[in-house]
């Protein structure tokens, strides 16, 4: 805040004279700014983030601004109790005669319209000017007083409503969610998720810090969690900054799905170890009899690869009684994961069982496919009454000894059916045409 000159109307009114008209619309002004503004310094002195500032232990920007707005407010009430001092004298000489003379206008137009008002200078012994000593006074026009109380108004009622902004906002906020925290926490211990045992636990500790520390530094320092609004110029224009309070939150949030997912565990655990049960012993049966087929195969069919058999899932079982052993002792945050691995590994095994038995059944499914093949033409050339014929019941028999024989050889035996199909194939050929058409002449009337 600079320091006025003299005043360039020393000896003189400032500019004409006022007429009496002229003086009485300015009292009437000033005396409408004066009411304005001990109003507004009023609702100040009563404002609830003041009292806050004032009882509150500050530190940061907060307090460096607090201790300014606060020398500020008391320059504020200086300058209006000499603004009100200037106005009521005004009015006092004007209220002396009905009819001014042009001596009481002089008097009139330099008291409100020249740097009449001399203020003392409450920072003088504080903040001296760089240009030299500060002065002990400072000399204002009314209007000039009046812009600099809106200028010192305006400043501090920003640090006020920005500060109780602040307040009003988060530490409400930050309460709220150290409540959920302390629930969730609770929640988690019942589960067994706890701070150097499971890593959700650990973050809960971490959030609990966190927001232990953003609340103590809110409360001490709010202008440092105040986010201005671009190019707005209005007190307490912006809003608070809650980008830590937002991070907890949301950190918070994370880790209560990941509780609610441990107590489902805990609930419907007995169930989802049953079914692992089942699908294990499901898999290991099916590799029982893909062993057993195994041996059927090796033993009755000849001159195939036939794929070895792994063991039971050993591994899994033994995870699976660990799971169990989690079940027993409560520890739902290790049985959570297990359980879901083993899931997805259990119905892998059974599949793979299940390929397993399939590959190695193969050569019993092809023997099965020809001897179906050899029995359908055979009665495909009984029903043409050509059953009897040597060549055909010569390589029937040929065929049917090899399939029907142990060790089976199937690329052998798959020879003997074609032949057998093809001589059959030959033989019904001149029948199915015959003079009119298919199947002997069926056509005919």
């Amino acid at each position: 805040m600079g320091v006025a000159g003299p005043s360039p109307f020393a000896g003189g009114p400032p500019g004409p004279v006022m007429d009496r008209d002229e003086v009485d619309r300015a009292l009437a002004r000033l005396g409408a700014e004066h009411e304005a503004i001990e109003t507004s310094l009023l609702a100040l002195q009563d404002h609830a983030g003041r009292r806050l500032l004032e009882g509150a232990e500050l530190s940061g920007v907060t307090k460096d601004r607090w201790a300014s707005a606060e020398q500020a407010i008391t320059l504020l009430w200086g300058y209006f109790d000499a603004y009100a001092g200037a106005l009521h004298d005004a009015q006092e000489l004007r209220a002396r005669r009905r009819w001014a003379s042009r001596e009481d206008l002089v008097e009139l137009t330099e008291r409100l319209r020249g740097r009449s008002v001399t203020v003392a200078n409450s920072s003088a012994h504080s903040a001296p000017s760089i240009a030299g000593p500060a002065r002990l006074s400072e000399r204002f026009s009314l209007e000039e007083l009046v812009a600099r109380m809106n200028e010192l108004y305006a400043s501090s009622l920003d640090m006020v409503v920005t500060a109780d902004a602040v307040w009003s906002a988060l530490p409400a906020r930050i309460d709220l969610l150290s409540a959920e925290l302390q629930r969730t926490r609770s929640l988690a211990h019942s589960v067994g998720v706890r701070p150097g045992e499971h890593p959700a636990g650990d973050e809960l500790e971490s959030i609990t810090h966190e927001l232990a520390t953003l609340r103590v530094q809110v409360i001490s320092d709010p202008l440092a969690f105040w986010r201005p609004a671009p190019g707005s110029s209005a007190p307490g224009g912006g809003r608070p900054d809650t980008d830590r309070y937002d991070r907890a939150a949301r950190a918070l949030e994370d880790i209560r799905r990941e509780i609610e997912a441990v107590l489902r565990v805990r609930q419907d655990s007995e169930e989802r170890l049953m079914r692992l049960r089942d699908v294990l012993s499901r898999a290991d049966r099916t590799l029982t009899e893909a062993r057993s087929a195994r041996g059927e195969v090796l033993a009755k069919i000849a001159a195939s690869e036939v794929p070895a058999v792994s063991g039971p899932p050993t591994v899994l079982q033994e995870r699976l009684a660990t799971a169990a052993e989690y079940r027993r002792h409560s520890q739902w945050h290790r049985l959570s994961p297990l359980l879901e691995s083993l899931e997805r590994e259990a119905e892998d095994e059974l599949l793979r069982a299940r390929e397993s038995l399939t590959a190695v059944t193969a050569p019993l499914a092809v023997r099965a496919e020809l001897r179906g093949r050899l029995d359908a033409y055979k009665a495909k050339v009984a029903r043409h009454g050509m059953a009897e014929d040597p060549m055909l019941m010569e390589r029937y028999d040929a065929a049917r000894r090899m399939l029907w024989s142990a060790p089976c050889d199937l690329r052998v035996a798959e020879q003997a059916v074609l032949r057998y199909q093809h001589a059959a194939a030959e033989l019904l050929v001149p029948r199915q045409a015959g003079p009119y058409g298919p199947d002997e002449g069926g056509g005919r009337p």
